[in-house]
């Protein structure tokens, strides 16, 4: 009993919410993303490294021979030594460097968001990927049962005479046909299955249709898109990506004005010279740099990141067009796979309808084998086009949300320990020292 308080249960894909917790844990594209916002953090301690001191050390030893005219002499210079340059000011260098690191990490989350939405669309897509196929799989089982009674009862009035040969090829035709979409349906079902543990990362069993909910969703497009204009991720990263790049330009013309900083040093010498046994020194210098020409390259640099802060910009304005352009598609998509599923549902029950009258039809010697073989498979294309619309639906719901921008763990309302960037990045802003990161490595 003790075992089994203790024992975590395993997270079961059966539902949809629960494949998502699954993939939000176990995911390596969405995992490697979170690995790469943890390094970029590490570019603002890096750029706070600007207004902090340099200090070296330095020591040396040796053996000096020589000869003067009042003889010759062998010393064992020795010294030691220790410098600290603090550097004043660097033409507004650091300020927007720390600035590029912080907007640089800002986009990196709303990267990661971006990720995630792309992973969550992945699972879903292989979540209702195998519940399509599995249903597809079942239909034309169930349609080769069909057939093989047909095939028997075709058989057996052939025998008696009431039947003839054309009518049993006719069935033995559909029998094989049907069962050639069948091993089609499970190869897809096998592929499936494969690309759900790749993304997911557990074998699906149990799978229930998932249900959408439709009050994540507006009531109207326009609103839809003004959801995705404010929030989606793109649009925020690429906002970052513009705040970036104009502080770049900042620093890099920074690099024209000129630098102070204070050094101070400290050193001991021993035997360093005839007659002297030792000594001690010290020094404070304050020193600036005016830069006066460095050949152009700076200048350069300075326009080639002006051209690189427009590229952002209209980058930006492209990113807002593609999520307005995403929701509409999605929308789109939405109400045509609603209506495809009305139209499937209709479709089906005039087919089973037709099916039951051609068989009794076929029974009195009004209708031939042949009719009732075309009017089973017009049943199976109906069934599946049902299924195909039910998963259309559910993708388009989903997709729908990813283009406002929605589509994230917190929305869905998983179980899941939601991943913090903030925890890392405070964790390593303002260490001074230290190899090891934050989980110990």
């Amino acid at each position: 009993m003790a075992a089994v308080l203790v024992a975590a249960p395993a997270v079961r894909a059966d539902t949809l919410n629960a494949a998502l917790t699954l993939t939000y844990s176990t995911n390596p594209t969405l995992n490697a993303q979170r690995a790469a916002l943890r390094a970029t953090d590490e570019g603002v301690p890096q750029a706070l490294s600007g207004y902090r001191p340099v200090v070296t050390g330095s020591a040396s030893a040796g053996i000096l021979s020589g000869r003067t005219s009042a003889g010759s002499y062998n010393l064992t210079p020795r010294s030691v030594g220790i410098t600290i340059e603090q550097p004043l000011f660097r033409g507004f260098q650091t300020q927007n460097n720390v600035k590029q690191a912080e907007s640089s990490v800002l986009a990196g989350r709303e990267t990661l968001r971006s990720t995630e939405q792309d992973v969550f669309l992945d699972a879903v897509s292989a979540y209702t990927n195998v519940i399509q196929t599995q249903a597809i799989l079942a239909l034309r089982e169930q349609n080769i049962v069909f057939l093989q009674e047909q095939q028997r009862a075709a058989a057996d009035r052939l025998k008696v005479g009431e039947g003839t040969r054309t009518d049993l090829a006719q069935t033995e035709a559909s029998l094989s046909q049907g069962q050639t979409a069948y091993d089609v349906a499970v190869a897809n079902l096998n592929s499936a299955n494969a690309t759900y543990l790749q993304i997911i990362g557990a074998k699906p069993k149990n799978l229930v249709n998932p249900v959408f909910n439709n009050r994540l969703l507006p009531k109207t497009v326009d609103a839809a898109i003004q959801v995705g204009q404010k929030n989606h991720p793109a649009i925020l990263a690429a906002g970052y990506n513009v705040d970036t790049a104009a502080f770049n330009v900042k620093s890099i013309e920074g690099q024209l004005l000129p630098t102070v900083s204070l050094q101070g040093s400290a050193s001991h010498s021993d035997d360093a010279s005839q007659g002297v046994s030792w000594s001690d020194s010290a020094s404070l210098t304050a020193q600036m740099t005016i830069p006066i020409y460095e050949g152009g390259v700076v200048y350069s640099q300075a326009r080639q990141a002006k051209e690189i802060l427009g590229q952002r910009r209209i980058q930006l304005d492209s990113a807002r067009d593609q999520v307005r352009s995403a929701v509409d598609s999605a929308w789109g998509q939405l109400e045509a796979s609603r209506a495809a599923i009305v139209s499937a549902q209709a479709q089906i029950k005039a087919a089973e309808l037709a099916l039951s009258g051609v068989i009794e039809e076929q029974k009195v010697g009004q209708r031939t084998t042949l009719d009732v073989l075309n009017q089973q498979q017009t049943l199976i294309d109906a069934r599946e086009t049902l299924v195909l619309a039910q998963r259309s639906e559910v993708d388009a719901a989903y997709t729908l949300l990813s283009a406002m921008g929605g589509l994230s763990s917190d929305r869905l309302g998983l179980k899941v320990a939601t991943y913090k960037p903030q925890q890392h990045y405070n964790a390593v802003r303002d260490k001074w020292i230290g190899l090891r990161t934050p989980d110990g490595r």
